[in-house]
């Protein structure tokens, strides 16, 4: 395949795999409130199946209603890899469905976040892999190409890249861009205890900040 812009294949990086595993669990808000809430994906991808992910982007770039190349990238992908695919946020066409979803869960990926549709909803409520889409529809797609795979891609109102740590929950994704990682993750399990502790005590935590933000005024 000419290596063309337009029709490209790129390698992935991927981040330390035990960096990636150190925000498993954690909220998707908790992180995103330490990158000044403006990492996470808006409310066009939601969960179908609230399963969450953890793992490295694997990006795919598709004209809207194709998924040639995305079915090129579940041949390249490495286990654990989130499937990234900017569909153009085509509500026409599914991407996906069953079928790709069980080969890529006998490939051992990690996840699929499709700014586009997907269809085989009940099939995708019942098997134990993530999915994040803008919406259903079961008519399918072609698959003409081009495309282009490890470019960056639009998804969710954000920019993502490949290799980027995603963390998605039944709230949507937050996009962690690797440089970072490691000193954001201290910062969110922080985070996510002392909500924790809030929530327990049931006193709603020192309220003090409200009037001081009113006095600042």
């Amino acid at each position: 395949m000419k290596n063309r812009i337009g029709c490209r294949i790129l390698d992935c990086p991927r981040p330390d795999a035990a960096l990636i595993e150190g925000f498993r669990g954690l909220p998707s808000s908790n992180i995103g409130d330490q990158m000044e809430r403006l990492y996470n994906t808006n409310s066009s991808l939601k969960s179908l199946n609230h399963i969450p992910l953890c793992g490295p982007a694997f990006t795919i770039k598709v004209p809207q209603g194709d998924n040639l190349m995305f079915h090129k990238a579940l041949d390249l992908a490495q286990p654990g890899d989130i499937l990234v695919v900017d569909g153009e946020g085509d509500l026409e066409h599914a991407l996906a469905g069953e079928i790709m979803i069980r080969y890529a869960m006998g490939r051992g990926l990690g996840g699929f976040v499709i700014n586009g549709c997907m269809r085989d909803m009940d099939a995708i409520q019942t098997l134990n892999f993530p999915v994040y889409a803008m919406g259903v529809t079961p008519q399918g797609p072609y698959k003409n190409g081009p495309g282009e795979i490890n470019v960056p891609v639009c998804c969710g109102g954000r920019v993502i890249c490949p290799g980027d740590i995603l963390v998605g929950d039944r709230d949507g994704i937050v996009v962690i861009p690797p440089e970072f990682a490691a000193e954001i993750l201290p910062k969110a399990k922080e985070k996510f205890e002392s909500e924790q502790r809030t929530i327990t005590s049931g006193k709603g935590g020192n309220r003090a900040w409200v009037d001081r933000l009113i006095e600042a005024l």
